[in-house]
């Protein structure tokens, strides 16, 4: 089985269906708004970002975008995210709806402050 080898996010991103790289760019561009300073790199051959550190990772799939912030996040934000599907640092977000901007936006900082 071949795997594909990304060496950038934007190579990442352009290997979706354009419907999926619009979710996948919002969500790249909401992260470099937020927190200009993040360097972004492909790790685990998915968009991840650092800032002191690895603070999150985002991944495409067939139906959904995997968001992951890590446990803490996850379990801080546990009721508002009992819509989605979670795991132990993971939250997926279908890609049949919209993405949560203003609950992203939280757990991203929620996330840069916890890797301060």
């Amino acid at each position: 089985m071949n795997k594909t080898i990304y060496s950038s996010v934007e190579e990442y991103i352009k290997a979706f269906p354009v419907p999926t790289q619009m979710r996948l760019n919002d969500l790249k561009n909401l992260i470099c708004e937020l927190v200009p300073e993040a360097k972004e790199k492909i790790s685990y051959q998915m968009p991840t970002f650092s800032l002191n550190g690895v603070f999150l990772y985002f991944g495409a799939y067939a139906k959904h975008i995997g968001f992951y912030p890590g446990v803490k996040t996850i379990e801080y934000f546990r009721a508002e995210l009992s819509d989605f599907k979670t795991f132990k640092g993971t939250v997926q977000f279908r890609l049949n709806q919209l993405l949560p901007i203003e609950l992203i936006t939280r757990m991203i900082l929620f996330r840069v402050y916890e890797n301060q």
